[in-house]
């Protein structure tokens, strides 16, 4: 009996122990259960509160505002970092001071032209034959970064990610509820990609899930096309500067001279013509190579390909992938407007991208016909016909936005150089479009907010912008325009502000030998005419060269 007593109080021991463990668990789970249940209130209040906080500011900040301060703080942080760069790396030789001195680079004139290249104005305060193979490098990084292309590629990149995680998330709330989303709240921005909805009769059968799969193949697509043409452009642009040098022996005697290598001087180019840079590893800019005519040739078709006709080779591009492989993506893509599907900026209709190649024609057309008439004996004596005929073309293409000159515009007659300045202001994409566009933007259009109207109340046209920095120019370099009027004339003013804002890089120079009064410390330098104002001229055409590259957004 005692042993029997004894195991039986062994087991009841045993049994309130288990008792007492599964107890304890499940007081932990139910705990953790608590405690997952607040966080989820405490995230779900938070969302709620930062959704209210954003539709509020909404009502008193443009929708855009956002993406404009972005990519100006983008624009001034990779600018300040390459500054530092420059400044801290080795110059290859001192270059010449104001007054003939020598000495380092002061630090307003790398930040000038690390912001330049970071602008793609290619405007230099510094003699760009001072750099080393180091300091190139970090302007080839600056002018790549800066371009318009590739500054759209990583929003495309962006956008896709957004619309990637949006599927995910979607994908995961269907299969936890195991039921379709019954709406879906239009957003009120319709030029944004996700406000893109099927217009078509056949395409409204579709669910929201398979228009949202759509619109994200297509900015995949898109994204690899944009991607295809970047790389396509620079390998086969370097690659047939380099041959071109190769081939011809005064090119290499001029690089040789300059102490450039082959492919350092086509790399240096071939990003620098596509990106709108303007910028050259020598001095002289192309005027050192005026009579390599098909080296010019070369850099005519990049740099109108990585500017003004870049909307047109990205359609012809997308019809082309849509017809070898008939992608829904794509074939929508060149059905409708590509621009509504994919909210991508230079993805235009056909027919606007004809008439802008028209467009494009026809300026270039006009502008060598006033170089060429008024100017054959003039800034292009001493070179063949077909020399000045392919001089004239390249200086008239470069007018629109990329900047790279083979001729001094201070020899040329005023009439060519206002117009040159008309060229200059007019946006990268003008078109004499005579049609109508039918767009759901135009059927829906936005309601604007009350910070939105007061915000266009107080804004100015941008003419009026450009004459304030004139006028602010004028202030501070009202000495210069007093003790030396020849250089710094009113004109010359007007074409670098205009320049600058047109991220161009056109500038009138400077000559010793244009100084009323003669100052035997002068020296000739090979730098824009920027290059002699003072700092506070610097530091407005800075701003104007940033107001210049964010014109889209601010307008």
């Amino acid at each position: 009996m005692a042993g029997a007593h004894h195991k039986l109080r062994e087991l009841s021991h045993h049994v309130r122990r288990r008792m007492a463990v599964a107890l304890d668990k499940a007081m932990s789970r139910l705990c953790l259960l608590r405690k997952s249940c607040a966080h989820h209130r405490v995230m779900e209040r938070t969302a709620r509160w930062w959704r209210a906080m954003r539709c509020g500011a909404g009502q008193v900040w443009p929708p855009r505002l956002g993406s404009l301060l972005v990519r100006a703080a983008y624009i001034l942080a990779v600018s300040w970092l390459g500054y530092l760069l420059l400044d801290d790396l080795k110059f290859r030789a001192p270059p010449a001071g104001d007054g003939g001195g020598r000495g380092r680079p002061r630090g307003i004139d790398l930040f000038f032209t690390a912001v330049s290249a970071m602008t793609v104005s290619s405007m230099s305060a510094v003699e760009m034959e001072v750099f080393f193979g180091s300091q190139l490098f970090v302007l080839i990084v600056l002018m790549f970064a800066g371009g318009e292309v590739f500054v759209s590629l990583v929003g495309l990149a962006s956008k896709w990610s957004k619309l990637r995680k949006q599927g995910i998330n979607i994908s995961q709330r269907v299969e936890s509820h195991n039921c379709q989303p019954l709406s879906w709240p239009k957003p009120a921005d319709d030029t944004d990609v996700d406000s893109w909805t099927p217009v078509n009769s056949d395409e409204t059968s579709k669910s929201p899930i398979e228009a949202k799969r759509l619109r994200r193949e297509a900015v995949r697509s898109l994204l690899l096309l944009v991607l295809a043409i970047i790389v396509a452009a620079h390998v086969l642009g370097a690659t047939a500067i380099a041959a071109y040098v190769y081939a011809s022996s005064g090119a290499r005697r001029t690089l040789r001279s300059k102490a450039l290598g082959v492919w350092t001087f086509a790399v240096f180019t071939t990003v620098s013509t596509f990106s709108s840079g303007g910028f050259m590893p020598n001095n002289e800019n192309m005027a050192a190579l005026r009579r390599d005519t098909g080296l010019q040739l070369l850099l005519v078709p990049l740099a109108l390909a990585g500017n003004t006709l870049f909307p047109t080779l990205l359609a012809v591009c997308v019809r082309a992938a849509a017809a070898a492989t008939r992608r829904p993506d794509l074939v929508e893509m060149t059905a409708r407007n590509g621009r509504e599907l994919t909210g991508y900026y230079h993805l235009l209709p056909a027919r606007r991208c004809a008439m802008l190649a028209a467009t494009v024609a026809g300026l270039v057309a006009v502008q060598v016909a006033m170089v060429c008439g008024m100017e054959w004996g003039g800034a292009l004596r001493g070179m063949g016909p077909w020399e000045k005929v392919s001089n004239a073309v390249f200086v008239a293409v470069n007018s629109r936005h990329t900047g790279e000159s083979t001729l001094d515009l201070s020899t040329l007659t005023p009439a060519i150089i206002v117009f040159l300045v008309l060229m200059m202001y007019l946006p990268p994409y003008t078109t004499w479009f005579p049609f109508q566009e039918s767009s759901i933007v135009a059927d829906h259009p936005t309601k604007e907010t009350q910070g939105l109207r007061l915000l266009k109340s107080a804004l100015l046209s941008q003419l009026s912008y450009l004459a304030i920095f004139v006028v602010a120019i004028c202030v501070t370099e009202r000495g210069n325009l007093e003790e030396d009027p020849l250089n710094f004339s009113l004109l010359s003013v007007v074409v670098q502000v205009v320049s600058a804002y047109g991220n161009v890089g056109f500038s009138m120079g400077y000559s010793c030998s244009r100084r009323i009064n003669l100052d035997r410390v002068c020296a000739d330098r090979w730098t824009g005419f920027a290059g002699r104002w003072s700092d506070s001229g610097k530091l407005i055409l800075i701003l104007v060269m940033l107001f210049g590259r964010l014109k889209k957004s601010s307008i």
